[in-house]
């Protein structure tokens, strides 16, 4: 099983959970996060005062699947979260070792 995480602009929160709806992805974790990547932020004036907003609001999706089903969940983010700008965000991929459903008591493939 794997853990793919999605960082992505807010305006494409929508867009992407219809489209991993669509696709029967149906348990996920959205949150709203802060940070900075290689766009750095940008200045603004607060009351003449040149102020630096450096950390960018983002979303963040993470959905654990099996190993099967990692390439065409990361199409169908690119394809939801893509405009072709800087700050599109980062798609990362990681193992899961072991998932356990609390109600049940069910793991691995079934609990998810």
């Amino acid at each position: 099983m794997k853990r793919v995480t999605a960082i992505v602009r807010p305006e494409r929160m929508e867009p992407l959970k219809d489209a991993l709806f669509a696709a029967n992805v149906s348990g996920m974790t959205i949150s709203q996060v802060h940070g900075c990547g290689a766009q750095h932020g940008w200045t603004e004036y607060v009351r003449g005062t040149e102020v630096l907003l450096n950390m960018v609001p983002k979303v963040k999706f993470e959905i654990v699947v099996g190993d099967d089903d990692v390439d065409g969940l990361v199409d169908i983010i690119i394809g939801a979260a893509r405009t072709g700008e800087v700050g599109d965000g980062k798609i990362f991929v990681a193992p899961v070792e072991e998932v356990i459903r609390i109600r049940t008591g069910e793991r691995g493939e079934e609990a998810v």
